[in-house]
């Protein structure tokens, strides 16, 4: 299994990018929802060793009902990286792990999210939902 890496530029600040994660306020806005979803859970215990579980209720598409996403904090370094382990329980017993790393660029930044152990099945629609959950996280700070 090889590492996934996607990239995205923002016009904010490090800080604001690197809160968005894990202020639950924010984080339930935009992290693991869809089109037509609603995050009914939010848990975070933003610390090294703390968890979290944000639960995504779906009533159409491919997979409906609650999907509970799930992990714990490895890493929290303010606002240049977050490493946490992540898992769908539901539809794979398997824990991966995600770095988030963030580069002051001018005014803005860039973010760089590498998920190691992507089993190969999965590997599509994992870059396919990283990729639009990070547009989703441009239009909730911009909405702010």
């Amino acid at each position: 299994m090889s590492a996934l890496v996607v990239k995205r530029s923002y016009s904010f600040p490090a800080g604001r990018v690197f809160d968005a994660w894990l202020t639950p306020e924010i984080t339930r806005r935009w992290l693991f929802t869809t089109d037509g979803s609603e995050v009914v859970r939010c848990e975070i215990d933003a610390r090294v060793g703390g968890k979290f579980e944000i639960v995504d209720k779906r009533d159409s598409g491919e997979f409906k009902g609650e999907i509970r996403h799930v992990g714990e904090y490895l890493e929290i370094d303010r606002p240049r990286r977050l490493v946490f382990t992540f898992g769908v329980p539901q539809f794979d017993p398997r824990m991966t792990r995600v770095e988030i790393d963030i580069v002051a660029k001018g005014s803005g930044c860039e973010l760089t999210l590498t998920h190691h152990d992507v089993p190969p099945e999965w590997q599509q629609p994992t870059n396919e939902g990283w990729t639009k959950l990070l547009g989703n996280l441009e239009r909730e700070i911009s909405a702010r």
